[in-house]
C-alpha cells in the first residue's frame, strides 16, 4: 500500500493507495467508525459488488452498516437526492463528530461530501473511490457538488474528506469504458505539468485497462501525488494554481451540458475530447505546435476515447456549444477562463479568450 499525505493547512488526510482496502474498511477507518451504525452512501451496482465484503468487515469489529443505495449514474447529483440523504442522516442521528462514508464513483463521493458539508454545519466523511476517475481526481481535494439545470456541479462546497481509500481491486469490476473515462483523469496529469508522465502514459496505458496491478498502482498514486501537492498549495481554487486541474473541462462540461450530462457522453470522455480541444485551440492560437497537439489527439483516440467532435453526432452550432461555458464556475465577471496549453506538461489560466472566438474554433471541429 502506497500512503500520500494531502497537507491542507490544519487538515491534513491520508490517500492510501493499495490491494484489500475494502475487506478491511473497519481496519482502515479506526476509531473514525465511533458508533456500532456506521452510515453508508452508495449506488446500486457498487452496493451489488461490494456490499457484502463491506459489511463482513463491519461486523468483524462489532459495527453494523446502514445503506443509502441511489441509482447510478450522473442524474444522481441532484436536488432531490441531496435532500433524501440529508433526512436520511438526521434520521440515523448523525453527529458533527461521525463520520460517513462515500463508497462509490465520483457522482456518490461529490453527493455524499456535500451532504456532510452542509449537515450540522459540517460532519466529517471518508472517501472510498471505486472508480478509476474517482482514485486519481474527485475523490482527493475537497470538491464536491451537485448539477443544477444550468450546469453541472454548480451547487456545492469545498469540504475535505477525513481519508481516502483507494482499493485497486475495485478497478476489477469496471467495465471497459468506465476503465477508459477514468484514464483520462490520468493522462490530463502529464498534459497539465508534467510531460514525462505523459511519456510514461504513452507507453503504459494500455496495461491500465488490461489489468497490469502495477501500472494502475503507479498511475493512480502519481496521479494522487500531482493533485495533493496542487490542492496543498490552492486548496479554494483563489490563486489559479488549482484551477489547472480543470484541464479539458470547459470543452468537456459544455459537451456533457449539450448530452444532458447522460450516458451518450461520460465525465472522463468529456474531459478527454476537452483535452484535445484545449491542445488544438492552443495550437489555433499559435501557442504550441500542431503536431504537439495532434500527438494528444491520437493518444486519445489510441485509448478508445473520442477525440473529434464531429464523431459525436451534434446538430448544433459552435456559438450554440460555446454558450454552454457562460455557466461554466471559472467565469469572472463575465469573462471566460480557460486552460490553454504552450506544449505538453505547459498548461496555463487564460481570461483573454471571447466567446466568438471560441465559437468559430468549435464550428471548425464540428465540420471536420
Amino acid at each position: 500500500m502506497q500512503t500520500i499525505p494531502v497537507d491542507i493547512a490544519g487538515r491534513p488526510y491520508e490517500v492510501r493507495v493499495g490491494q484489500g482496502l475494502l475487506a478491511d474498511v473497519a481496519g482502515q477507518c479506526g476509531a473514525r467508525l465511533r458508533k456500532p451504525v456506521v452510515p453508508i452512501v452508495t449506488d446500486a451496482n457498487v452496493h451489488t459488488a461490494w456490499g457484502a465484503a463491506v459489511e463482513a468487515s463491519l461486523a468483524g469489529a462489532g459495527k453494523q452498516a446502514a445503506w443509502r443505495i441511489l441509482p447510478a449514474g450522473e442524474s444522481t447529483k441532484s436536488w432531490d437526492n441531496l435532500i433524501a440523504v440529508v433526512n436520511w442522516l438526521l434520521e440515523l442521528e448523525v453527529e458533527r463528530g461521525d463520520h460517513i462514508i462515500a463508497l462509490g464513483g465520483g457522482v456518490i463521493g461529490d453527493l455524499t461530501g456535500f451532504a456532510a458539508s452542509i449537515l450540522k454545519r459540517g460532519c466529517h466523511f471518508v472517501q472510498i473511490p471505486t472508480t478509476l476517475l474517482a482514485q486519481v481526481d474527485s475523490s482527493v481535494g475537497g470538491k464536491t457538488a451537485i448539477n443544477a439545470p444550468a450546469g453541472k456541479n454548480l451547487v456545492g462546497a469545498f469540504h475535505q474528506p477525513s481519508l481516502v481509500l483507494a482499493d485497486l481491486d475495485a478497478l476489477n469490476t469496471l467495465p471497459l469504458r468506465e476503465l477508459r473515462a477514468g484514464y483520462a483523469e490520468v493522462v490530463k496529469y502529464g498534459l497539465l505539468g508534467d510531460a514525462a508522465f505523459f511519456d510514461w502514459c504513452e507507453e503504459n496505458a494500455p496495461a491500465i485497462l488490461t489489468g497490469d496491478l502495477a501500472a494502475r498502482e503507479y498511475a493512480v498514486a502519481q496521479s494522487v501525488r500531482a493533485k495533493a501537492a496542487i490542492v496543498a498549495q490552492d486548496e479554494f481554487e483563489t490563486t489559479g494554481l488549482r484551477a489547472l486541474l480543470n484541464l479539458g473541462h470547459t470543452f468537456g462540461h459544455a459537451l456533457e451540458a449539450e448530452t444532458g450530462f447522460s450516458d451518450r457522453l461520460l465525465h472522463g470522455e468529456g474531459v478527454a475530447l476537452g483535452m484535445v480541444l484545449a491542445a488544438r485551440f492552443s495550437a489555433r492560437r499559435g501557442l504550441m505546435e500542431s503536431a504537439d497537439a495532434e500527438r494528444i489527439a491520437r493518444h486519445i483516440a489510441a485509448m478508445g476515447l473520442p477525440s473529434e467532435v464531429r464523431d459525436l453526432g451534434l446538430n448544433v452550432s459552435g456559438a450554440h456549444l460555446a454558450a454552454h461555458m457562460l455557466h461554466d464556475k471559472k467565469v469572472d465577471a463575465g469573462r471566460l477562463a480557460f486552460l490553454l496549453m504552450r506544449g505538453i506538461g505547459q498548461a496555463f489560466l487564460t481570461k483573454d479568450v471571447t466567446l466568438d472566438e471560441v465559437s468559430a474554433f468549435l464550428a471548425e471541429q464540428l465540420e471536420g
